[in-house]
């Protein structure tokens, strides 16, 4: 049924359609009659070329003002995705579906090819477009960075009176890799190590920033125990005008470890197998089996003198068992009988037993002498 109205273009006479919402103007378009609509009539919006900014090195993509890791398994899945993302389908169409297959042209060029259809004023109607995507390939600042040794700050792993062990260098080079391993797995693109030196002192660890860097230190200082301090220098000023500092962290390890037997200064107890130094310096004496825990002021390093290590320990055959606080047993050096203190972890029906000699005598250590230090 016509409308009584014609169209301002042809002059054919245009059917009647639904009135607009009260307060609404009707659009310009809707004057129009089909054939005139469908002459300027776009089903697709889409833009006449791409150019997508690819890190060579890790594969991320520049998006706005930011570099993005998208995780795609190459350049056409990446061009097919900023294709889909920067098309548009007229507001009018409805029942649209569309459908997309890409032409590799050459190593840098794409070509995304694109069908869509959808019914517009009741009519069936259907568009191809075909985008150009160029692939631009350029480094990215984190891998800029990275080759070029960039850093931020430097956590150095040192020890109080020693040297660490070699098992404390490998575990605080481990604790920073998982950390920052973990930080870029959660998209932090600012996180990486530049550079792990390792020092006849410990290593040096140099990180992106200061605060992975202050991290670092945190969860060494947790698990191995000991303390932290920062030393800031300043390096440069930023485009702003603000002061930029780059950060050692000085990481100190306790003095004693676990496994060691110390005997502490001004104290009666007798030698003590270090269990933990994470906050105080924790273990169990070996005259007694009794527990043991330094002052709160001296922390993880008391003042003790290192007797031996459990390593040192040698089993040794048990004599006889004299009363409740003695025992006798054979010296693991001259086999000579001695009488030692019978500690409670001792196990009166055991014919061996792990003793360490040292100047302060012979001492029978626990079955499970290094108490492993977990979260």
């Amino acid at each position: 049924m016509s409308s009584g109205d014609f169209c301002p273009r042809c002059g054919d006479p245009v059917p009647e359609r639904a009135e607009p919402l009260p307060g609404m103007p009707r659009e310009r378009d809707e004057v129009l009659c089909d054939e005139c609509y469908f002459e300027d009539f776009d089903l697709v919006d889409a833009p006449d070329e791409i150019q997508v900014r690819v890190c060579s090195q890790c594969g991320a993509v520049h998006r706005g003002n930011r570099w993005v890791d998208v995780g795609a398994r190459d350049y056409t899945d990446i061009a097919i995705e900023e294709v889909s993302e920067s098309l548009g389908v007229h507001l009018k169409a409805e029942d649209v579906r569309w459908g997309i297959e890409a032409e590799q042209v050459d190593e840098n060029s794409i070509r995304i090819h694109c069908t869509f259809s959808g019914v517009v004023r009741g009519t069936y109607v259907e568009e191809d477009v075909t985008v150009p995507v160029r692939i631009s390939r350029e480094t990215c600042q984190r891998c800029g960075r990275i080759a070029g040794g960039y850093y931020s700050s430097t956590v150095q792993v040192r020890a109080n009176d020693r040297t660490p062990t070699k098992e404390e260098q490998a575990r605080a080079t481990e604790i920073a890799e998982t950390y920052i391993a973990a930080r870029e797995e959660k998209g932090d693109r600012d996180a990486f190590i530049s550079e792990i030196n390792q020092t006849p002192e410990g290593p040096d660890i140099k990180i992106s920033t200061n605060q992975m860097g202050r991290g670092v230190s945190k969860r060494i200082v947790r698990e191995l125990g000991g303390s932290f301090e920062e030393y800031p220098t300043l390096v440069t000023e930023d485009g702003d005008g603000n002061e930029v500092y780059r950060v050692t962290y000085a990481v100190r390890l306790p003095k004693f470890t676990p496994g060691e037997v110390i005997d502490p200064d001004d104290d009666d107890g007798g030698p003590v197998l270090v269990r933990s130094v994470r906050g105080n310096l924790k273990g169990v004496r070996l005259d007694t089996g009794e527990e043991y825990e330094a002052r709160f002021e001296e922390g993880e390093t008391p003042d003790a003198r290192t007797l031996g290590t459990a390593d040192d320990a040698e089993e040794t055959t048990v004599v006889t068992v004299e009363d409740e606080h003695s025992v006798q047993v054979l010296d693991p050096e001259t086999y000579e009988s001695k009488t030692i203190a019978r500690p409670s972890y001792f196990d009166p029906d055991g014919a061996t037993v792990p003793v360490l000699k040292s100047r302060a005598g012979l001492h029978i250590l626990p079955p499970d002498a290094v108490e492993t230090d977990e979260e």
